[in-house]
Parts: C-alpha cells; structure tokens; sequence
C-alpha cells in the first residue's frame, strides 16, 4: 500500500524526473524494511580495528602515529616466498585446488611439524584454510551445535567468541589474573566445568597477553578435557615465536594429544598476514567433514599464496623468519624497559608471540579512556583490553611490538610525556 501511494503521490503531481524518484523511494522503503540478524545485532566491535580508523583520521590531517594496536609484523613475507608469488603470478595458471588446499603443501606443513616440533603428521590430517580465521569457522562448523557450551579465557582473542556463538554455542568465560599468568588451568577447568560444556578452547602463545602455557599444565587440561568427552581446540599462531633460545622447541598441543584440534597460520611466523593462509590438524576422521564445509564455506584457499608459500620451509626462509624472532625478543625487552621508565605496570611479561598487556589502573584511567587520551593527545595507538574480555578488561592496555624499532622508541617517548603531563 505505501509504494501505491508512493506511485499515486508521483503521478499526480507529474514531477519531471519520475522514474528516478520512484526507484529511489522504492530502495527507501526497502531499506526500512530490512531486518538484520539477531547474530549480526548483538555481535562487538573490533576495539583494535577501530582504533586504526581513528589513527587513519589523524593521519589524513597529517599527523603522525605510532600505531602500536595491530598484531601484524612489519617483516613481511620472506624473500623467497615473494619471488615466487611473482614468478607465479606472471607464468602460471591458478585453478582451484582442492578445497583441503595443494597435496605439495600439507606435505610441507608435515615435514614443519617432524622439523620443529619433532611430531610426525600424515599431510592428510592437515587442512589448508583460507587464514587462522577459516580454521576457526571451519572447527567451530564441525563441532559446535546449538546450546554447546565452550570454556576460554577472559582475557583471549575476541573472535573467538563470535565463531562460537555464531553456531549456537555459549561461551564460557574463565577470569583469569596475572598468577595464572592470564591463562586457564586444570584447576579454573575443574572448577568451572559444566555438565553441558562440550569444548575446550586454549591459546598459546596468547593474544593479548603474550603468555604461554606451560606444557605440563597444557597436558593435563588437555586430558581433563578429553576425559568429559569434550573437544580441544588449540590456537597455536604465534607457537613458533616463542621468546626462548634459537635451539630450544616449542611444544605444540598434538605432542601429547594426538586429537586436539590445532590451528596455525601463515600470518605471524612467516609474516604473511594479507596473503589469507592457514592450517588446521584434526583427526583423520574428521578430514571428511572439515572438506565439505569448506568446500561450501569458500570452495579453495588462494591458489597463489598456496603456491607462494612453499617457499615459507626452505633453509633460508626459516633463517629469515628465525632472525626475525630474535628481533622481536630484542623488541619485547625494549618495550619493557620503556614502559618500566613511563611508570606503567606489566604485571606478566610475555613469553612469546609480540603483545605486552599493561595494567592502567594506577592511571585513574579506564583503558578505554587511557587508549582514547593516548590517541588524540600522543598520537600512539594502543588497544583496549575491552576488546579482550570482561573480567578486568576495562584496566588493561595491549600494545604490540610488531613495529619496527624506531617506531617503538618514538612511541614510548610519547607515552613517557604523555605520563609525565597525567601525573603533573
């Protein structure tokens, strides 16, 4: 009745240009009429991401920011990874793989797992995704139903929420502080187990907190776990940019559970981030199921970055990423030390992965509050732990050492003024 009347009002008054004012009106009226998922309504926003945006403002008024809120490296992909993108994307033909990614690849992800982590894996149980981001969805497909409850830690990386949710689960969150270094263990799992609770998800190293667990204390929640009957997932991005010596492993999850369900990516190690390229371990029994929702889901990784990233498990390339590791250890140290002088507490130094989280409550300041106030009057971008969790989000700061050096000294100066002038 109201496009009739929409119609009617037009025809009347035989305005000039009528066609394109009753297309317009229509699209208007549909637009009212649109209705948004419960979903996509009650789903958060990226503190982190939107941080960017308002560092990007500043930045066009030609101001500069340290932009010290995104986990992504400033290396970039190692060299010989970049030299066969080119040659590829110049001679070779990108068809569709399969949609469990290149044969040649899992392999190479196997011999990874055999070389750095001394776990032998049939390439078959590895699942190449379209980012650390498509493991998730895919897991979160696979293995959540309506009303499944899933047990994490306040504070973890807040997606990992909504891939829950997304299927019908209910997150559980665990708060967690700084004497369980802001990770879950067996006791917080005992404790806070549920007779509906279906899943188990874990990060090590953490984001936001930069923290590892202990592979003793990974072990027996793993096994708690599995005694209920429930899943494991485990995020392992950042497993490989432990802060320990050049010669020393870091253990993954499937040394001691051969049926967690562990995620990887390209992004962090190998400083890949926009290339969209990740893996996932899963039982063999579960290769099936995880290759028809992708196949639904995205149908293929890029074939170009699959293709790219075989180069990633060259001698050199994993020199390259290794000498990057030590730069971000070198990195963490600096930043410490800094923030030590600007009076701001680490209450757990990282032991892996580039994220420092900082307790501002001695500031009087909400982090949201200390994140705004740090952006408009330092120009230094810093996210909030609102982005992280609910359990004492509010007084935790992450920041990110990605960066290069000199923007790291430039942005810990301009947090040393901007304390100074706070406390004055």
């Amino acid at each position: 009745m109201v496009l009739e009347y929409l119609k009617d009002v037009l025809a009347r008054y035989k305005w000039q240009h009528s066609r394109l004012l009753k297309t317009s009106f229509c699209h208007k009226v549909e637009l009212y009429h649109l209705k948004y998922s419960q979903r996509a309504q009650a789903i958060s926003p990226f503190f982190a991401m939107a941080f960017s945006e308002k560092a990007a403002r500043l930045e066009a008024q030609g101001k500069h920011v340290v932009k010290l809120n995104i986990g992504e490296p400033d290396f970039g992909a190692p060299p010989d990874v970049l030299l066969a993108m080119q040659d590829l994307a110049r001679n070779a033909r990108l068809p569709y793989t399969s949609a469990l990614g290149l044969p040649e690849l899992r392999a190479a992800i196997a011999g990874f797992y055999k070389t750095a982590h001394q776990i032998e894996l049939d390439p078959q149980r590895i699942v190449v995704t379209a980012g650390a981001s498509a493991a998730l969805l895919l897991l979160a497909a696979a293995f959540v139903d309506e009303g499944d409850k899933v047990i994490m830690a306040d504070p973890s990386y807040p997606c990992n929420k909504q891939f829950i949710k997304s299927f019908g689960g209910k997150v559980q969150l665990v708060p967690t502080q700084a004497d369980s270094r802001f990770q879950l263990n067996r006791a917080l799992l005992e404790q806070h187990w549920q007779a509906g609770t279906r899943g188990l998800m874990l990060a090590t190293p953490s984001n936001p907190t930069g923290t590892s667990i202990a592979p003793d204390e990974l072990a027996a929640m793993c096994e708690f776990a599995r005694s209920k009957g429930a899943w494991r997932m485990v995020d392992e991005i950042y497993l490989n940019l432990h802060h320990g010596a050049a010669d020393s492993q870091p253990m993954s999850a499937l040394s001691f559970d051969d049926e967690a369900l562990v995620i990887n990516s390209f992004s962090k190690y190998f400083g890949m981030t926009g290339w969209r390229l990740g893996w996932c371990v899963v039982p063999e029994r579960a290769v099936d199921v995880m290759e028809r929702l992708a196949q639904n889901y995205y149908i293929c990784p890029s074939t170009l970055a699959q293709k790219a990233a075989l180069q990633c498990f060259t001698p050199s390339s994993i020199a390259v990423c290794e000498s990057r590791r030590a730069t971000l250890v070198a990195r963490k140290n600096l930043v410490l030390a800094g923030l030590a002088k600007c009076g701001l507490a680490v209450p757990v130094h990282p032991d892996g992965a580039f994220y420092v989280y900082i307790d501002v409550s001695s500031t009087g300041l909400s982090a949201m509050t200390f994140c705004e106030r740090v952006l408009q009057e330092a120009h230094v971008a810093l996210t909030p732990g609102n982005d992280f969790g609910e359990y004492q989000g509010d007084q935790y700061v992450r920041l990110s050492f990605a960066s290069a050096e000199a923007e790291l000294g430039e942005g810990l100066h301009r947090l040393a003024l901007f304390m100074q002038r706070l406390n004055s």
